[in-house]
C-alpha cells in the first residue's frame, strides 16, 4: 500500500452521519453491549432512552419499548451501523481487546478503502467497526473508487496497536456510514441519490453506495436480505432514524425543494428537516 497520509476529512464533506437512533426491546442489555463491546460512554440515561457516544458527542440513541416486535432481518431497515476509528492503530487496539475478551465477531474484510470487522448486537442490529485507508489507496487509474471484499489480515492489524491497549472508543471516532436494507435499489437511488443528493459512488451487485464530498460512502442500501420489502412496521424493533449533518444551509434548502417536487412529506424544525425514505426510515437533516 502507498505511504500517503491524505486521510479523508469527514467534517469537510457536505453531508456526514451524526447519530443513529435504534428502537430496542431491552434497553439495559443493548446499552450495556455497546458500552462493553465498543467502549461507548453513556451520555444520558432514563427508563425510556439511553444516549451513547464519545465524550460529550452523541453517536447512538437507544429508544426503549418492551412491547416492540422483534427485528425481522427480511424487512427493510438497518444492515449495519459503521463505527469509524480515527486511526488504524485504534482499530488494532480494539482487535486486541475483542480477542482478549473472546467476543464473537461475524466476519472481517479488507475492502480496499478500509479494514473492517462485523458483529451483531443482542437484538440483531448489525455493526461494523472499521478504519479507513488513505484516499489514494481507494482509487483506480481512472480516479474511480474501488471496493472489494477480501480476507482481512487480523494479525497484521493487531500489530498496528503499537503495544498500547484499548481504552474505550477513541476521541475523534464517529459513525462513518450507515448501511441500509432496502426493498429495491432503483427506489433507493431515487431517494438517496436524486433527492438527498448523495453521489452514487459504487454500484455493487444488489447494492448501491452513496458518498458525499468524495467519501467512499456515508450511506449504502442493499437488497441481499430484503428484496421486495415494503414499508417497515412501526411497532418493530430496529432502525428508527439516521441523522445527517449538513455543512451548508443552502444545500438543505435545495434538498427540501427536491423532496417537495417528488411529493415527499417534509417535517421542518429549528435545525433542519425530517423526511422518510420509501421504507419508513426517518432521515433528519441538520446544520
Amino acid at each position: 500500500m502507498t505511504s500517503a497520509v491524505n486521510f479523508f476529512d469527514m467534517n469537510a464533506a457536505p453531508m456526514r452521519i451524526g447519530t443513529v437512533r435504534l428502537k430496542v426491546r431491552d434497553l439495559e442489555t443493548v446499552s450495556g453491549f455497546y458500552q462493553k463491546t465498543l467502549g461507548l460512554s453513556e451520555i444520558s440515561n432514563s427508563p425510556q432512552e439511553a444516549v451513547l457516544g464519545v465524550g460529550a458527542t452523541p453517536l447512538l440513541i437507544l429508544a426503549a419499548d418492551p412491547a416492540l416486535a422483534p427485528r425481522d432481518r427480511r424487512q427493510a431497515g438497518l444492515f449495519h451501523t459503521a463505527f469509524l476509528m480515527p486511526t488504524r492503530a485504534d482499530l488494532g487496539r480494539w482487535v486486541g481487546y475483542i480477542a482478549e475478551m473472546r467476543l464473537r465477531i461475524d466476519g472481517a474484510s479488507d475492502h480496499i478503502v478500509s479494514e473492517a470487522l462485523y458483529l451483531t448486537d443482542p437484538e440483531g442490529n448489525g455493526i461494523e467497526v472499521y478504519a479507513d485507508r488513505p484516499v489514494a489507496d481507494w482509487l483506480d487509474k481512472a480516479g474511480r473508487v474501488q471496493m472489494s471484499t477480501d480476507p482481512l489480515d487480523l494479525r497484521d492489524l493487531a500489530m498496528a496497536a503499537e503495544g498500547r491497549v484499548w481504552a474505550g472508543f477513541p476521541d475523534g471516532g464517529s459513525i462513518g456510514h450507515v448501511h441500509l436494507q432496502v426493498g429495491d435499489t432503483v427506489l433507493a437511488d431515487r431517494f438517496y441519490n436524486d433527492v438527498l443528493g448523495f453521489d452514487k459512488v459504487v454500484d455493487y451487485p444488489g447494492a448501491s453506495f452513496y458518498g458525499s464530498g468524495g467519501y467512499h460512502h456515508q450511506l449504502a442500501g442493499n437488497i441481499w436480505n430484503s428484496r421486495g420489502a415494503s414499508r417497515r412496521p412501526e411497532n418493530m424493533a430496529g432502525l428508527n432514524q439516521v441523522e445527517i449533518i449538513m455543512r451548508d444551509a443552502d444545500d438543505l434548502a435545495t434538498i427540501i425543494a427536491r423532496a417537495e417536487d417528488a411529493g415527499i412529506e417534509i417535517a421542518r424544525h429549528d435545525q433542519g428537516a425530517t423526511l422518510h425514505d420509501p421504507w419508513g426510515t426517518a432521515i433528519t437533516l441538520k446544520f
